[in-house]
């Protein structure tokens, strides 16, 4: 009952409201506020309100114009950079090395064949009968040639230019390996481009070359994408460089360490990697000391003389430096190092940290990414080298059906092939130079919040040097292929020295630069100065502000309540009648109101009429009427609110 009454209480509150007119509250607020302006608006005379009213006015503006300035600034969510240098004793980083030739041209030659062969063949028509070496006639295998063929463009009519097919004088699928008489076009007319196709032949498009060894290199690449994707990832792996042949000698620091000390990884692009310290199924190595004597020593073989000719031109060795348990993108952020020099990479760290939602679009671990993340089969962190590949491999499998041999591939996948996927090329081609796929991607993916950057200062010498040339490569040769006679050569040699140049590290690290502080002392400030109030009087202006609510809501319910009453009365032609009427007319029939009173001079009853018989009289009412809400009783001693 007590919960009741005081619920009661609070509606009764609500429905009085403060009790004030408008002019009145205003006028009460302006007494008694803290700010200046109002007191002298209701204490000065006419000509001073006047003055006084302008200035509060317009110190009023200036104010909420300053605050909707620091309220924009503060959710522009603006970050300072501030920079730290630290010394301590760092994890060595992960380094991965890659031969710059994926694959051992005597375990890849039988797949390569055809192609090879199709490949001397082009080049005998580019080069021309005067510099062609094959002078033989072979009948070549022209499937994969049909699918994305090499052609000239004439441009001598750049508004007409003519398209002119290196094989255009094939007969039953026979070709020579040397151009007709009379070659289509010269060399400084004509520019070689590959055509793609759709598999209808309907739509085609050209890839322009400035240069015919541009063209062709990336001509046979796609054909051997076409082939390699076929073949299964362990054959491909036998394939490639082991480990044992790559690696011919190690030393971390003062330890020493051999081929078994690494990771291998199989990358589409660089074939066999070997991964040293990634951490994934032990502890990361921490370097004692800055120097060379404290860092990672290799030396590699190349073996350059079992490249293969045609799919790569590059020899030396591919390295990269990263975190551990982060997948190596080596060929978007990895380095060369020269055949038959010493390489020494210097390293320094940077560690970034970036502050997250609501000031930067960057994650912690990538799963608020909408992107499905291909490399996560590898263990690996998130990075935004990962979202991007996996964002094209969804795209690519979207639009053209299958997956590209150098992205990973999802469950239940395929990836292109000319056999299955006549069309996989054209496709891919127009997808990858789709700015709008780009775009998307971009947009997609996010940075991560925390990265570490290694910085490398790169030199160089040749080696060995002429006086010990011989006698490295004799005790090389006998730890490699336990022979007296050197099998090693100059031209596949790497030496590499990776060590840290200090133990300097710098932290690169995001800061709001306006918080919530900053934003409340800045408006505090610009309303004490323009206005000379405080947070109190804030309160005592959201006070009037409620009381002027419940003051507009009291005068709109009486306003209602007013419009239903004369709505009621509408309804009746003449004066309503009493409530003793209407009870008297429900339950005597018989019952008719007396006509208008008489004047004073007239008799009681005129023409000798009988007075009528009364009614039934009416009920006390006033016994039934509710007791209106201004008179409730009070808690304790029945006082009225």
């Amino acid at each position: 009952m007590h919960v009741k009454k005081y619920l009661l209480k609070g509606l009764h509150r609500l429905q009085k409201g403060p009790g004030y007119t408008y002019k009145e509250l205003l006028v009460w607020y302006c007494d008694n506020t803290n700010t200046h302006g109002p007191k002298r608006i209701i204490c000065e005379g006419p000509k001073k309100k006047a003055m006084w009213f302008v200035l509060t006015l317009l110190f009023t503006s200036l104010v909420c114009w300053q605050w909707g300035l620091f309220i924009k600034t503060y959710l522009n969510w603006e970050v300072s950079v501030s920079l730290s240098i630290g010394f301590k004793t760092m994890d060595f980083p992960a380094v991965t090395i890659c031969n710059a030739s994926p694959f051992q041209y005597s375990k890849v030659q039988h797949l390569l064949k055809d192609l090879d062969e199709l490949m001397e063949a082009v080049l005998g028509r580019i080069l021309g009968p005067e510099l062609s070496q094959v002078n033989a006639t072979r009948a070549l295998n022209l499937s994969i040639w049909h699918h994305t063929p090499l052609v000239f463009i004439n441009e001598q009519n750049p508004h007409h230019p003519v398209v002119l097919d290196l094989f255009e004088d094939n007969v039953n699928g026979s070709a020579s390996s040397s151009p007709a008489p009379g070659r289509p076009c010269s060399a400084h007319r004509c520019k070689v481009a590959i055509r793609l196709c759709s598999h209808n032949g309907t739509t085609c498009t050209f890839r322009n070359f400035s240069s015919a060894t541009q063209a062709v290199t990336e001509w046979y690449s796609l054909q051997a994408t076409n082939i390699f994707a076929q073949v299964p990832n362990q054959e491909l792996v036998a394939m490639g460089y082991p480990a044992e042949r790559l690696i011919l000698a190690c030393l971390f620091g003062a330890e020493p360490c051999n081929y078994r000390n690494f990771t291998p990884i199989f990358h589409p692009d660089y074939g066999n990697c070997y991964i040293f310290n990634w951490g994934m199924t032990e502890k990361a190595l921490p370097s004692a000391n800055p120097g060379t004597e404290f860092g990672l020593k290799l030396i590699l073989d190349m073996g350059q003389e079992d490249y293969v000719p045609f799919l790569t031109s590059t020899a030396g060795a591919r390295l990269m430096l990263h975190e551990q348990r982060s997948y190596p993108f080596i060929k978007e952020e990895g380095i060369y190092a020269m055949a038959g020099m010493e390489t020494s990479i210097g390293v320094l760290v940077d560690k970034l940290q970036r502050k997250g939602e609501p000031y930067s679009q960057c994650t912690k671990n990538g799963s608020d990414v909408p992107i499905q993340n291909l490399y996560s089969n590898y263990n690996t962190t998130y990075s935004i080298q990962a979202c991007i590949r996996s964002c094209f491999q969804e795209h690519m499998i979207r639009e053209c059906g299958c997956g590209h041999y150098l992205y990973p591939l999802p469950r239940k996948r395929k990836y292109c092939s000319n056999q299955e996927f006549p069309d996989w090329a054209h496709c891919y081609s127009a997808l990858r130079i789709s700015m709008a796929q780009r775009e998307t991607c971009i947009y997609a993916c996010k940075e991560s919040c925390n990265d570490t950057q290694y910085k490398m200062t790169i030199s160089m010498a040749v080696w060995p040097s002429e006086a010990s040339e011989d006698w490295i490569f004799h005790v090389l040769s006998q730890e490699r292929d336990q022979s007296s006679n050197i099998t090693l050569s100059r031209k596949g040699i790497v030496k590499l020295n990776i060590y840290f140049q200090e133990f300097n590290y710098r932290t690169i690290e995001e800061s709001a630069a306006n918080n919530i502080v900053w934003l409340l002392s800045n408006l505090g400030g610009q309303f004490g100065f323009w206005m000379g109030g405080s947070v109190l009087c804030l309160i005592e202006f959201g006070e009037i502000i409620i009381d002027f609510v419940w003051i507009t809501i009291i005068k709109l319910v009486a306003l209602a309540k007013s419009v239903r009453q004369k709505r009621a009365l509408a309804r009746y032609d003449g004066p309503p009648p009493t409530v003793a009427e209407l009870v008297e007319a429900h339950t005597n029939f018989g019952f008719q109101p007396d006509p208008a009173t008489p004047g004073p001079d007239a008799g009681a009853y005129p023409h000798e009429q009988n007075p009528p018989i009364p009614g039934t009289p009416p009920p006390n009412y006033d016994s039934l009427r509710l007791q209106p809400l201004d008179v409730i009783e009070s808690d304790s001693d029945g006082d009225a609110i």
